[in-house]
């Protein structure tokens, strides 16, 4: 007995490793988690702030194999396992980016909430899986997802590729859908920040405060789950969780009259220390200049480095603060970054992004109507090729013959162009299309429609608000005026290297139009109330007097002889020979 409990010791022993150390460093090798904070001063003044936390694991969450969960949150990573998701991909956002003032952001999503999904090709019912899918993360992020269903659910064919690795992209396995009318608060924020590992304790996490975060112009969160190659040979998957923030701060609901920023204006709160489990935490700051002769921004206390790199096309010089050198945080207890305007900025300045898009209603009555699409290209001399996607819901009848594209005065004629008609309460219209953009142009898309009637239990509680149509996709690879250099992801800035870049000359841009917001025939509701009334006085009136009538009992009362007055005169009237009363 003591020679058997002898040799399970030593079994246990080699099954340990060679020892504690060695095996912590062995595990926490195997995922990391970077955070990063990019503060964009606007053309128009206000400041957008994107945070992104990356956690990275080394490890194959398909097979199920994994019951040891460190930084990657165990819901999301059961949940992938459990469903067969290739790829996930939530936005929930409140207002819209608007790109012509604004500029290009590192990451755009659709008011309301966006939900794209690629599955597993051993998923056999992916709808089924889709369904589930949606219901179990309206539970997570305390959204109103289980609203998707096969009514605004589309499966795009040339739009919304893999962000990670894939083998094959059978579109079958692709699901989307937008709610356009979903309403993001704190309800939504609060299980976003339990994800992260430091939650809102530590790190730059802990500018994350819902009262100031919601006092802005525009807010998206989001989390990208994709998987990705470990090592340049990339013989071996890594996943990767990317929970992202952007805020635009607006300079006039602030309250101030200048537009100097500091993160204690914004977030009414400073760093003060890192988040422990963090391997990276840096802040920057772009303080490019906006044109040759001088630069604009200043900024305090003294960055760390400075940092150059190729953005989105333009040549862009960030202040770098990063939390995990040891002199940051020497000086004083707590980081508050500001930026101060040397001089005021001359609207001429603005840059116009090289490519944007505006889209309304057209038409009168409550009948026909017309979704027009304007999509601009300002580069001066490239042409470039645009996939336009428009999910249009079912109660729009639209008429495919009326779609007219028309540049410079002229038909453009798409090269690639894919339509699904609607059915009635089963599934929306689907139209992808391919439009070549020539330089310094304009191109007009413009498609006929016409409402249908709903059934008087489908309209909503106010119907007289409206009904919102999801905004249009745009997705294209745009020129870039200066040569973009390869990147090694793991050593560039987390804003930088979501989308793959194909080659140096161009860079991938998505882009979402606003969502319309259409009014259909609506009947009076307050007639089924009046006669409802009327009828219910009617039938109170009638109902009481019949049933008064039918339930009451009559007594017949036999008539008194009367009294003494009446017997005297009897009396008299006999004498005098007078019948009596």
């Amino acid at each position: 007995g003591g020679m058997a409990a002898a040799v399970l010791l030593l079994l246990l022993l080699a099954a340990a490793g060679p020892g504690p150390g060695r095996a912590e460093a062995g595990r926490e090798r195997r995922d990391a988690l970077r955070e990063e904070l990019l503060l964009t001063p606007l053309p128009t003044g206000d400041v957008a702030a994107t945070f992104q936390f990356r956690t990275r694991w080394d490890a194959d969450l398909q097979r199920g194999a994994v019951s040891h969960y460190r930084l990657f949150p165990k819901a999301l990573g059961r949940l992938v396992a459990a469903l067969g998701v290739r790829e996930l991909h939530l936005a929930l956002t409140q207002g819209f980016w608007r790109t012509r003032y604004w500029g290009q952001p590192p990451l755009q999503a659709p008011a309301g909430a966006e939900l794209w999904v690629w599955f597993q090709p051993t998923v056999t019912d992916v709808d089924k899986a889709w369904k589930e899918l949606s219901n179990i993360l309206s539970g997570i992020f305390c959204a109103s997802l289980n609203f998707i269903d096969s009514t605004n659910t589309v499966i795009p064919t040339a739009s919304f590729k893999p962000l990670g690795l894939a083998n094959g992209t059978d579109h079958h396995l692709l699901r989307y859908a937008v709610l356009p009318r979903e309403v993001v608060c704190t309800e939504n924020l609060t299980p976003w920040k339990k994800l992260l590992p430091c939650g809102s304790k530590a790190g730059l996490a802990v500018l994350l405060k819902a009262e100031r975060l919601f006092h802005s112009s525009y807010h998206s969160q989001a989390v990208h789950i994709r998987p990705i190659c470990r090592d340049a040979s990339c013989l071996a998957v890594s996943w990767e969780l990317r929970q992202t923030l952007t805020v635009v701060f607006d300079f006039f609901s602030s309250g101030q009259g200048k537009k100097d920023w500091s993160l204690f204006k914004m977030f009414s709160r400073t760093l003060t220390d890192t988040c422990p489990l963090a391997s990276q935490s840096k802040v920057y700051v772009d303080i490019s200049p906006k044109n040759k002769e001088k630069e604009l921004l200043e900024v305090s206390p003294p960055p760390t480095s400075v940092h150059e790199a190729v953005v989105q096309g333009d040549k862009k010089t960030y202040a770098v603060y990063d939390l995990l050198s040891p002199s940051l945080f020497n000086t004083s207890r707590s980081l508050n970054v500001q930026l101060k305007w040397k001089r005021p900025q001359d609207s001429s300045e603005m840059p116009i992004p090289t490519l944007h898009a505006q889209r309304y209603v057209g038409g009168y009555g409550l009948q026909t109507g017309e979704i027009c699409t304007l999509i601009y290209n300002t580069h001066p001399y490239r042409a470039f090729p645009v996939i336009l996607l428009e999910t249009v819901p079912w109660y729009l009848r639209l008429y495919v013959h009326t779609l007219t594209i028309i540049t410079k005065g002229k038909e453009n004629k798409p090269s690639y162009i894919h339509y699904q008609p609607a059915q009635d309460r089963t599934r929306p219209h689907l139209l992808e299309m391919l439009i070549q953009l020539p330089a310094n142009s304009v191109t007009k898309i413009t498609i006929q429609f016409e409402r249908a009637l709903l059934k008087w239990t489908e309209y909503p509680p106010d119907p007289n608000h409206g009904f919102y149509v999801g905004s249009s996709v745009l997705s294209a690879l745009v020129p870039s005026v200066i040569a973009m250099k390869d990147m090694d992801v793991e050593q560039s800035p987390l804003f930088t290297s979501l989308f793959p870049s194909s080659d140096g000359s161009s860079y991938f841009v998505r882009l979402y139009t606003e969502p319309l917001l259409v009014n259909l025939p609506t009947p009076d509701f307050s007639m089924p109330y009046n006669v409802i009334c009327l009828t219910c006085t009617v039938v109170a009136v009638c109902y009481g007097s019949f049933y008064n009538l039918l339930t009451r009992t009559f007594h017949v009362e036999e008539p008194s002889r009367g009294g003494l007055a009446k017997r005297l005169a009897n009396v008299i009237r006999k004498l005098r020979g007078v019948p009596p009363l």
